[in-house]
């Protein structure tokens, strides 16, 4: 499905690109981290979905929110994140986000209208739902956005919330970022209707499949549901198709996944495209794209360096939290 047609300014175009790259050289990097043991439990790559987060989170103001997934470092970093603080927080350091407490699943921060990710498939549902059902009570504009998945649509949070949703009018984005399998299991094996957008079709939802490599794409269609849930026109459903680049997590080979098709959606790569982007639409020079990635790699290194140097959380701190919240 096309997207629309717009005029895109050069720097909407150079930061839609270093945020892609931002999200590719951080998820690559922890994963090295992970592999030498700095960032324990569970570690969700975000790689080949980059432009999901980054065209839905560029479309948004600063008191819009957003509510998060398992796999939502993407999501942070598009919405500003201080990547400082972020692997700090993965690898459990005091410095980090939430004191190192959350780690990996449950980064949040206001600030940014970040909600928080949730480490409970299709559990950010209802709370965006909360979110935008506060802004409908209040009669503000706010627009929330809702992060879900192939796998998280299946779950019963997601109809029950659209179906309010729809019920009400409230001012939601239901973004399903379908990389076509929930762990393991392939979306054919899991629904009889692959077409996810179409339980918003039934439930009288605005919805729309979009190709989910494709920023510009995402961009277009998540900026015309934010302008229709600003005027009262909501909720609006996306269904952004993508490819996971490996396994669900960084300890799953993902040797199920066919290497035909994966090889297929790499060169779709969202990466390789906004960089496409930016140098035709954009008439950005290679030697000054090349210059952008060089500042992302070395933010990059800043950021490790700043959260391994960082303090581990006081076992006394650790124990008082406990204490506060039994």
């Amino acid at each position: 499905m096309a997207g629309r047609k717009r005029k895109y300014p050069q720097k909407l175009l150079v930061e839609l690109y270093r945020n892609l790259y931002m999200i590719r050289v951080f998820e690559t990097r922890c994963i090295k981290l992970y592999r030498q043991g700095l960032i324990r439990g569970y570690f969700h790559p975000y790689l080949g979905e980059e432009a999901i987060a980054v065209g839905v989170c560029a479309a948004l103001r600063p008191k819009d929110r957003i509510a998060s997934t398992h796999r939502g470092h993407g999501h942070c970093i598009a919405r500003g994140a201080d990547i400082k603080l972020m692997a700090a927080e993965i690898m459990g350091r005091e410095t980090g986000y939430c004191g190192g407490r959350g780690g990996s699943m449950h980064i949040a921060d206001m600030s940014l209208g970040n909600l928080g990710a949730n480490g409970i498939v299709g559990a950010n549902m209802p709370l965006a739902l909360g979110s935008a059902l506060g802004s409908w009570v209040r009669g503000t504009n706010e627009v929330t956005v809702a992060f879900t998945s192939d796998g998280g649509v299946m779950n019963g949070t997601f109809c029950e919330t659209l179906n309010l949703a729809g019920a009400l009018g409230v001012p939601l984005i239901v973004v399903i970022e379908n990389n076509q399998y929930a762990v393991s299991t392939t979306v054919e094996e899991t629904t009889r209707e692959t077409e996810l957008y179409k339980r918003g079709i039934g439930l009288g939802v605005e919805s729309h499949r979009i190709d989910g490599n494709n920023v510009l794409e995402v961009y277009d269609y998540a900026k015309d549901a934010h302008k229709k849930c600003v005027q009262g026109k909501g909720p609006v459903l996306l269904e952004a198709v993508t490819y996971r680049h490996g396994g669900h997590h960084v300890n799953d080979p993902g040797l199920y996944m066919p290497k035909d098709r994966l090889e297929d959606y790499k060169k779709k790569d969202p990466c390789l495209l906004g960089r496409k982007f930016l140098a035709e639409i954009g008439a950005v020079t290679a030697q000054k794209i090349d210059e952008i990635e060089r500042k992302v790699e070395q933010q990059m290194e800043e950021a490790v360096e700043y959260a391994v140097n960082s303090p581990q959380p006081s076992v006394e701190e650790f124990l008082d939290d406990v204490r506060c919240y039994s």
